[in-house]
């Protein structure tokens, strides 16, 4: 039994730093642009050098990790992590953070193909949905946590005054004193490296994948990939990730440039808002599918989002303050429905289907570029309001889904 909890302690501690290392880039864009002299089409290439990972390594991990196995792929997947951050605190460079986001979101990658079937077997399958929404909500304490500890950072490093906080005094010596920010990465790539060394010592239980679980390039693959559900539902996702990256990493630079409020403590709390609303969003949406069908939810959740979305953009900056976070609560069951949707869809190869839709994460990439660059011809918040483009779209999803299993409601037990 205690070995069973050691496990489960490591695996939400893995939700926690993937969460942790994934969401800092919103909060760090403001400062990343002033220190490089950045055009805000450039600095869209930072999210898309990041997520076009998961679109790179989402299948190919889940070949590995049947080969290798967890254990080696948890330890690769966080040398990765530690030697991508290294990368950028060392060379401090608007060069190097690509390739090193890059490093860091194949790491990241690997990690999210892993986690979920070593959940499922060391907290049993009969626990697993419980156990998933435990590591949905460590996964939500570090979004919300990350920007905080950015903000923490770069108002402490470098201020001229004496310090207690040995580590603060410690971190001192390795950043330079005009890219306080570069110190979130120095973090990373000690927590990176003290993971590696806590996974080396821990043994983990035989974790026999599901035929649910497993990915197949032969027949099924290509038999998925001829049909033009799953082209609908793969752009779904794609839509859904890009839009909360399309929001969640330009809230910072939004609210600098048009009601000039500090990245470092106004834009990054409200970024914590951002993910923590989602995260109780999730909580809220767990309810709600058990008294409404999971399309009217969906349809529900997308008006909500249009609606704070819209206002964070055109209304005053107490406005956005406060319908900012919302949307990231209105975005929170978003992702859940659409893959339950998308997977009740189709009566095969679910695993293959869910390696497919997990590239579909690279949405996260492009959406934050294409702001960017609009955002360079067309001003910041008019080029944000093309986000309406994918929130329409998985508002759509809600109209045209036929899952071939609909989600249990009270009213349907």
């Amino acid at each position: 039994m205690a070995k069973k909890h050691l496990i489960l302690a490591l695996i939400f501690l893995i939700f926690f730093v993937i969460s942790l290392l994934t969401n800092i880039l919103g909060p760090i864009i403001p400062d990343i642009i002033e220190s490089y002299s950045l055009s805000l089409g450039l600095a869209g290439f930072l999210p898309f050098s990041f997520f076009v990972a998961y679109g790179v390594m989402s299948i190919p991990a889940g070949l590995l990790v049947e080969k290798y196995r967890e254990k080696k792929i948890l330890i690769l997947a966080f040398s990765l992590s530690a030697i991508g951050a290294l990368l950028f605190a060392l060379l401090a460079s608007f060069e190097a953070a690509f390739f090193s986001l890059f490093i860091i979101g194949v790491g990241m990658a690997m990690l999210q193909v892993v986690i979920n079937p070593l959940l499922r077997t060391a907290g049993g399958e009969v626990n697993f949905a419980f156990y998933s929404v435990m590591g949905q909500l460590a996964f939500g304490v570090a979004s919300f946590l990350s920007p905080q500890l950015y903000s923490y950072l770069v108002q402490h490093i470098h201020k001229d005054v004496i310090h207690t906080n040995h580590f603060i005094i410690w971190i001192e010596n390795f950043v330079p004193k005009n890219l306080t920010w570069i110190s979130v990465y120095w973090v990373f790539a000690l927590v990176s490296m003290v993971m590696v060394i806590m996974i080396m010592f821990v043994r983990f239980p035989q974790v026999d994948l599901k035929d649910d679980e497993k990915v197949e390039l032969g027949g099924s693959l290509k038999s998925l990939l001829k049909m033009k559900m799953v082209w609908f539902y793969f752009f779904g996702i794609f839509c859904y990730v890009g839009c909360e990256q399309g929001i969640a990493n330009w809230i910072s630079k939004f609210l600098q440039d048009y009601h000039d409020l500090a990245p470092a403590t106004t834009g990054a709390t409200t970024i914590s808002y951002f993910w923590g609303l989602l995260t109780i969003g999730c909580l809220l949406g767990l309810v709600m599918l058990k008294l409404l069908d999971s399309k009217l939810v969906l349809k529900i959740f997308s008006l909500g989002a249009m609606i704070s979305l819209f206002l964070a953009l055109v209304g005053t900056h107490q406005v956005a303050l406060i319908a900012f976070p919302l949307a990231g609560f209105f975005l929170s069951v978003m992702w859940s429905i659409i893959i339950s949707l998308a997977l009740n869809s189709v009566s095969f190869a679910h695993g293959t289907f869910a390696g497919i839709l997990c590239s579909a994460i690279v949405g996260g990439a492009v959406f934050p570029l294409i702001v960017g660059s609009f955002a360079d011809l067309i001003g910041l918040k008019a080029a944000m309001f093309i986000l309406f483009l994918p929130l329409t779209y998985i508002f759509s999803i809600g109209v045209w889904a036929k899952p071939l299993i609909s989600n249990a409601t009270l009213k349907k037990v």
